[in-house]
């Protein structure tokens, strides 16, 4: 009989008198819920992950004041497909849980430039990590060695200030794997229950197509409890607004100086105008883990040009982030 792998088994139960039957408070009558982060051994659990950004860079945002005046667009687009499986290998006596991850696949497509783009290096690569009922990671040194290890890929053969950096999306499978169980770890007492339309609030990271640290407030909120078959799902919603400071703790994939290829690096002085956006989650109660979410939001950027030209260009990203369970 398989062994449910966390910390503790966090769902009241109460027993029958004189029998051991369980039989478990329903979530969707009481309104509330223990939202905790579970694996069962021998379980490999395969999920799908999208993040695909619209960029447009308005290299004239005066025009929109004055129409006498033509403002001037380029238009972008990229996107990085992941398939990434987790398996529960080791549970130790403090009840964390080692878990291996696997990326299976990593496909980048964008519409400018054809060459391979870093994060495609993460494919056939695996790392492992601890994590205990709540959601928390106790060990990221494996994926932030990873990480850094990808991003002396996005480099072409130069040394000192020559080195040139492509575009890659490794910020984007940042965004996925680090912050993969954020809703739950971030409940403010995982020991208690939580109810509909109660608030808790974090901070995402924003992967953009520039060398940025950028991150967005998130603030979620339990909208529903809903009975799917003989499963419970809650409904997580979230807003996204921006956020003034990033933690230090976040990895960084790169190091050193360098110049970043194309528009980007011809662009300086990065700075965060405005952040919106919303999401929803969909978690199962009963078995422990995410089924799907859905992140959307918008981002204006403002840049400086360093060539003595008093131009200001605004570049909008339009970004989706997106997972789903695909096998168990």
């Amino acid at each position: 009989m398989n062994r449910i792998l966390s910390t503790a088994v966090l769902f009241t139960i109460s027993f029958a008198a004189g029998c051991g039957n369980k039989a478990a408070i329903k979530p969707a009558e009481t309104g509330k819920a223990l939202l905790t982060v579970n694996f069962q051994e021998g379980k490999t659990l395969k999920y799908s992950f999208v993040s695909e950004r619209e960029i447009i860079v308005d290299w004239n945002p005066a025009a929109i004041k004055d129409e006498n005046k033509d403002s001037i667009l380029n238009k972008s687009m990229e996107k990085l497909d992941l398939i990434m499986t987790y398996t529960p290998i080791e549970i130790d006596s403090n009840g964390l849980t080692t878990i291996k991850t696997v990326c299976q696949n990593a496909q980048v497509r964008r519409s400018e430039g054809a060459q391979k783009d870093a994060a495609e290096y993460f494919a056939g690569k695996s790392y492992t990590f601890t994590i205990d009922s709540s959601g928390k990671i106790y060990d990221y040194s494996q994926l932030r060695e990873l990480i850094r290890q990808t991003g002396e890929k996005a480099f072409n053969n130069g040394t000192g200030k020559n080195r040139i950096k492509e575009p890659d999306m490794i910020g984007d499978f940042t965004a996925a794997q680090w912050f993969m169980w954020d809703s739950i770890a971030s409940i403010p007492n995982a020991s208690k229950r939580v109810g509909i339309e109660q608030n808790w609030t974090s901070k995402l990271s924003v992967p953009t197509p520039m060398v940025s640290r950028l991150a967005r407030d998130v603030t979620y909120s339990l909208d529903e409890i809903r009975p799917v078959g003989n499963a419970n799902i809650a409904v997580i919603s979230s807003r996204y607004s921006k956020s003034d400071s990033v933690p230090q703790s976040w990895p960084v994939p790169y190091t050193g100086s360098f110049q970043m290829r194309g528009t980007f690096g011809l662009l300086r002085g990065y700075k965060l105008l405005d952040l919106t956006g919303r999401g929803q989650e969909l978690f199962n109660i009963d078995s422990g883990q995410i089924e799907e979410y859905n992140q959307q939001y918008n981002v204006a950027i403002q840049a400086s040009v360093p060539i003595g030209i008093s131009v200001k260009p605004v570049i909008n990203i339009k970004q989706t982030i997106s997972m789903t369970l695909i096998e168990e």
